[in-house]
């Protein structure tokens, strides 16, 4: 397998093959990403084009920087295409205008749940919820960085962000219990 660096030069050279290889490198990782914002399937799909698409069209622009620099990369813009994506399908909603969800205190055992099936929980979350949920964990994104990205309040980042947590730990508190009930059974 060639390296990244390679790889690169070869893509910017407009080699076919090389492209090709990128995309097979990387779309499986990238599909993953866009699904981790957009949880329809075709909407990932369509993500995942745009965001091919700029790559290909911006690749001689991107600088270099040593080995996993490009996969970076690549993801960075799958993230910025599903955000895009997002603005122009979702509506955010003001703090004010959220509903609460019941305080429990006690965190979840998030090592009893397949990471697969905590990637599902985090697509079934509201748009919003799950956009600053994405964010915040996995970009690692401030929430003053979030309200920018998203046209939102600092508030109502934050706020969005905290009733997401809350959702997801009742999503995986309702799983241990069903998962020890059909043991039991």
């Amino acid at each position: 397998m060639m390296t990244e660096q390679v790889l690169l030069q070869q893509v910017i050279r407009g080699d076919r093959t090389a492209q090709r290889e990128l995309y097979s490198r990387y779309s499986g990782c990238a599909a993953s990403v866009a699904m981790r914002y957009v949880a329809d399937t075709e909407g990932m799909k369509d993500v995942l084009q745009e965001s091919f698409v700029k790559v290909f069209t911006s690749v001689a622009q991107f600088e270099y920087r040593g080995e996993g620099s490009l996969k970076a990369w690549v993801m960075r813009i799958v993230v910025n295409m599903s955000l895009n994506y997002l603005k122009r399908r979702i509506r955010y909603v003001e703090a004010e205008q959220i509903p609460d969800v019941p305080d429990d205190d006690d965190e979840p055992d998030l090592m009893r749940v397949p990471p697969e099936r905590l990637m599902t929980m985090i697509g079934e979350l509201p748009p919003g919820y799950r956009t600053v949920l994405n964010l915040f964990v996995f970009e690692h994104k401030s929430h003053k960085e979030i309200a920018r990205l998203l046209g939102i309040k600092e508030n109502s980042s934050a706020s969005q962000y905290l009733r997401a947590k809350k959702l997801i730990a009742k999503k995986i508190k309702n799983y241990i219990r069903d998962n020890d009930e059909e043991r039991l059974i």
